[in-house]
């Protein structure tokens, strides 16, 4: 090959290599040059992300956006919440009018690959599911036939619906609505016979009944709904940031780091607390963030288990036990990649 080819080839290769940085570093430098980060969250759900009287926004999704805060900013309170309807989510991310989004959303692969967004890792394993009021005299998902049916528009719930009346030759009508309290609401005036969304929606949506002894939650459960953060396609360095710092919540839960020993784990840890919290490596050098990074988010905002048991577990009204969303070492299959 000729030496201008080469020199050309090496110009046209640097050139892209330039271009794709600049993308990739976009989201990092206006979360920066803003000073807050812009996470969309849902418009009112108990236990993930819900504003209080005072204005104050708390939940399982919403420490999500606190997390990548605390670990761009160093401030897990440097965020503004925008809530987002489901139909809306997806249009809002990639338009560009948030940063990410962390409102109980389904990873699928129609979504992870025909929309322009990237699914950061899973924060919650769910499961679609029913509930119904205790006079209706249900005791199975398979009784309903014939029945009008509650349901959120643009939720995956309304494919996991239809499949499973029709797998067992069963009807249904649908009564869709655009906001889970108005789910909720339909349901409880009696507009339909059953409520359906993913089995820790359907027990946030019970805490805001009238009596929520009232109503219960049927014990099938017909789809796998892995929720968690998204981002937009075409930002590599973003979505390693969102995606690690969702990981730094749940690998300090496997090492036994919490909000209260933070601080002594980074001063007399093993190696691998060090690790995690910046006193030695490159973890954060290698995201493009300081190196206590990590350490901002357990110090603000906990591990994940202090996070789950605070929104959803028994210290919540929710009162979820852990299931699925057990760390692996306790038999479940929450699980952080290796950090190292």
């Amino acid at each position: 090959m000729r030496k201008k080819d080469i020199l050309a080839i090496t110009t046209l290769a640097a050139t892209l290599t330039a271009g794709a940085a600049g993308v990739q570093a976009a989201t990092l430098d206006d979360v920066k040059s803003r000073g807050t980060l812009t996470c969309g969250v849902s418009t009112g759900l108990a236990g993930f992300s819900e504003k209080d009287e005072n204005g104050k926004w708390s939940g399982l999704d919403v420490d999500v956006c606190r997390s990548v805060a605390a670990a761009v900013l160093g401030d897990a309170d440097a965020v503004q919440y925008k809530p987002l309807t489901a139909k809306e989510r997806f249009t809002a991310l990639v338009s560009g009018e948030v940063d990410m989004l962390s409102r109980n959303t389904t990873w699928t692969h129609t979504r992870d690959t025909s929309l322009g967004i990237n699914f950061a890792g899973t924060n919650f394993y769910d499961g679609a599911s029913f509930m119904v009021m205790k006079d209706l005299g249900v005791s199975s998902a398979l009784e309903l036939d014939g029945a009008n049916a509650c349901i959120q528009a643009g939720t995956s719930t309304e494919l996991a619906i239809a499949d499973f009346f029709r797998q067992h030759g069963m009807s249904y009508k649908a009564v869709t609505f655009d906001t889970s309290d108005q789910t909720r609401q339909g349901f409880e005036s009696g507009r339909c016979d059953f409520l359906t969304s993913d089995g820790s929606q359907l027990a946030a949506l019970r805490v805001g009944l009238s009596n929520p002894a009232n109503a219960v939650i049927l014990p099938e459960v017909i789809s796998k709904e892995p929720l968690g953060p998204v981002v937009r396609q075409g930002d590599d360095q973003w979505f390693n940031i969102v995606k690690w710092s969702l990981n730094a919540m749940i690998e300090a839960e496997e090492q036994g780091v919490t909000s209260a020993n933070v601080d002594d784990k980074l001063a007399n840890g093993n190696p691998a607390n060090k690790r995690l919290l910046g006193g030695e490596g490159e973890l954060g050098a290698n995201l493009g963030l300081e190196s206590n990074w990590a350490y901002n988010i357990v110090k603000q905002v906990g591990n994940y288990a202090e996070s789950f048991e605070r929104n959803v577990g028994m210290d919540s009204p929710l009162k979820l036990e852990r299931g699925l969303n057990a760390s692996w070492k306790n038999g479940g299959i929450m699980y952080s990649q290796a950090m190292r």
